[in-house]
C-alpha cells in the first residue's frame, strides 16, 4: 500500500496533467495504471518503505530491474516506453516538489520500437464508410448523428475528441471552425458544405434541444456523446465493408490529410489544418515520402536558394 503522502502526490500530479495538458480521461487512466504498476514493483523490489523516500532511493539498477520485469511479463516495447514516459514525468515533478535527485530515473533509456505508420482509407473507402455508418442504427436521428461525426472527422481532419467537444454554440457550422486541440492550441479549419449539411441534418432530427453551453452531439439519453458509440458504428461498418481493423475514427483524420496531399495540397498547410507542432508528424500522417518532404523544406527555407 502506498503511503498517504505518495498517494496524494500521485493524485495531485494527475489532476495537474488533466488541467494543464488537456489530457483525455483515457490518457490519465493509462498514466495512473502505468505509475501504480511501477510503484507496486518498487515496493516489492526495494527496502525503502512505500513513500516518497522510496522513489528518491531508486537507482539505475532498480530501473533496469523494473524494465526487465515488465518485458518478462510480456509488455510490448511501445507500451513500456509509454510507461517509462509517465514515470519520468511524474518523478521530475515530484523531485522538484520534494527536493531529491531524480537523475537515475530520468536517465533511463526508453526501449526501441518501430513506429507504426497510420493507414488511411482510400477515397472510395472513406465515402463507403460514411454511407455504411448510416445503416448501423434503426433510429434515424442516431444514424444522422453518427454520420455527422464521421463526416467531421474526414471533412475537417478532426480528432474524435475535438468533434465531440463542439457545443450548440458552434451550430450552424460556419465556413471556418475554430478548434481547440491538444495542449489548448487553437486552429481554424475550413468546413465543407457537405459537412455543414450532415451536421444540420442531425440537429434537425435530434430529439434533445440544443443549447449554446451544451454538447452538440448527444447520447441516446441526452447526455454528452462519448467516443464509444462512434467506434462501435465504425467497427460494424468496416466489418460489412471488409475493411481492416485500422479503419477507426482516427483513420478518417489520416485519410483527410492523405487525400488533401494527393490532390496537390501543401504539406505545411495540412500541418496547420491538423494542428501538428511538427512537420514530421504530418509526414507520418500522410505517408509522404522523404523526397517530397525535402522539396517542401527547400521551398520554405529562406536560404534554400543559396
Amino acid at each position: 500500500m502506498l503511503s498517504p503522502a505518495l498517494r496524494d502526490a500521485l493524485q495531485l500530479w494527475l489532476d495537474g496533467m488533466g488541467a494543464m495538458s488537456d489530457a483525455a480521461d483515457h490518457t490519465l487512466t493509462a498514466y495512473r495504471g502505468d505509475l501504480l504498476g511501477w510503484l507496486a514493483f518498487l515496493q516489492g523490489h526495494m527496502s525503502e518503505g512505500s513513500g516518497i523516500s522510496m522513489i528518491a532511493a531508486v537507482g539505475i539498477s532498480d530501473m533496469r530491474a523494473w524494465m526487465s520485469h515488465e518485458r518478462a511479463r510480456g509488455v510490448a516495447p511501445r507500451s513500456l516506453a509509454r510507461s517509462l514516459s509517465a514515470v519520468k514525468s511524474f518523478t521530475r515533478w515530484l523531485a522538484e516538489r520534494e527536493g531529491f535527485d531524480p537523475t537515475a530515473i530520468l536517465s533511463t533509456r526508453s526501449p526501441k520500437f518501430q513506429k507504426k505508420l497510420p493507414r488511411p482509407l482510400s477515397e472510395d473507402g472513406a465515402r463507403a464508410m460514411i454511407d455504411t455508418v448510416e445503416l448501423q442504427s434503426l433510429d434515424g436521428w442516431v444514424a444522422a448523428r453518427d454520420v455527422a461525426v464521421v463526416t467531421l472527422l474526414y471533412g475537417c481532419g478532426l480528432r474524435i475528441s475535438e468533434a465531440l467537444a463542439l457545443t450548440g454554440a458552434d451550430h450552424p457550422l460556419p465556413e471556418s471552425l475554430r478548434i481547440r486541440g491538444k495542449g489548448g492550441k487553437e486552429r481554424m479549419v475550413p468546413v465543407l458544405p457537405a459537412t455543414r449539411r450532415a451536421v444540420a441534418e442531425y440537429v434537425a432530427l435530434c430529439p434533445h434541444p440544443q443549447a449554446e453551453d451544451k454538447p452538440l452531439f448527444r447520447g441516446v439519453r441526452g447526455g454528452p456523446l462519448g467516443g464509444g458509440p462512434i467506434r462501435k458504428a465504425m467497427a460494424q461498418a468496416r466489418a460489412q465493408l471488409g475493411l481492416p481493423a485500422t479503419a477507426t475514427p482516427h483513420a478518417m483524420r489520416h485519410s483527410f490529410a492523405t487525400h488533401l496531399l494527393n490532390a496537390g495540397g501543401d504539406l505545411r498547410a495540412i500541418q496547420e489544418l491538423l494542428g501538428h507542432a511538427s512537420l514530421s508528424t504530418t509526414q507520418a500522417y500522410t505517408a509522404v515520402d522523404s523526397a517530397r518532404l525535402l522539396d517542401v523544406y527547400n521551398a520554405a527555407h529562406p536560404r534554400a536558394a543559396g
